[in-house]
């Protein structure tokens, strides 16, 4: 029996190809359902071990390598319109978010962002502002001057689903009323604590004055999207954050096509 061989540049052929692969995930994607959308989802952003909780100097590499690498931070109306209308977004778009609204994103989040000029979303827990860990109202009003955005995460950070329809519909327009008379600012988007959604859920967000809602569901967004259930990238501290941070926002897309899905 003939003795099977690879040819001898075999090795260099599966090289060129994974090397192939890789430049091409990780460059800015558009599909037929247009631009790839990255939305980095973050909680805290300090130096307590918890995987919610980034180093500051972990965020501000990862900071600066989306500046050095010509990313553009966008709003939540901007890529609602583009949604919608189809309204141009900059090359490499990019929505920066953060649940909870823990007091860090204040002291540690906020100056990064401005060193880079990049701004960003604040989904807070309206009745948790001003308690101990959390931002103050007097903290949000400044930075939703400075291109911050404040948002809403409901009043009490309770699953939706896992609520009646009122106690849901409660939750949903209290917190846009508050955040609105505190901030001075429109209040149209939430993200649903926990990822909790579902249709009902989806109904109860439109009829309460929303325009859109955010996931936990991992992905990129694009004009295929759900925009009352729109993917994020949640970003976690590892044992390599950066290193797990460039694989998480470069290779979404592979994920979702292969159903390497991670949560």
């Amino acid at each position: 029996m003939q003795a099977f061989c690879l040819p001898k540049n075999f090795l260099l052929v599966l090289v060129l190809l994974l090397a192939h692969c890789i430049t091409a995930a990780a460059a800015p994607m558009s599909t037929e359902n247009g631009k790839e959308i990255l939305v980095l989802n973050y909680h805290k952003i300090d130096s307590m071990d918890d995987p919610l909780s980034i180093a500051p100097e972990d965020f501000d590499a990862q900071m600066k390598h989306l500046k050095e690498n010509s990313y553009h931070s966008i709003t939540a109306d901007q890529l609602c319109d583009y949604l919608e209308k189809g309204t141009p977004l900059p090359t490499r778009p990019l929505l920066i978010t953060f649940d909870d609204g823990y007091s860090d994103n204040y002291h540690n989040a906020y100056p990064i962002l401005k060193k880079y000029g990049f701004g960003a979303t604040i989904f807070v827990i309206a009745n948790d502002m001003g308690k101990r860990g959390y931002l103050t109202w007097q903290q949000a009003k400044e930075m939703s001057r400075n291109g911050i955005s404040i948002q809403s995460h409901t009043s009490n950070h309770r699953p939706l689903s896992k609520l009646s329809n009122s106690q849901a519909a409660k939750e949903l327009k209290e917190s846009r009323q508050l955040i609105q008379e505190k901030i001075g600012q429109p209040v149209q988007y939430i993200a649903y604590p926990e990822g909790s959604y579902n249709r009902l859920i989806k109904q109860l967000t439109e009829k309460a004055g929303y325009r859109g809602g955010f996931s936990i569901r991992y992905g990129t967004v694009d004009t295929a999207s759900d925009r009352f259930n729109l993917e994020r990238i949640a970003i976690f501290r590892t044992s390599d954050t950066f290193r797990d941070f460039l694989r998480r926002i470069h290779y979404a897309s592979n994920y979702e096509q292969y159903g390497w899905i991670e949560p």
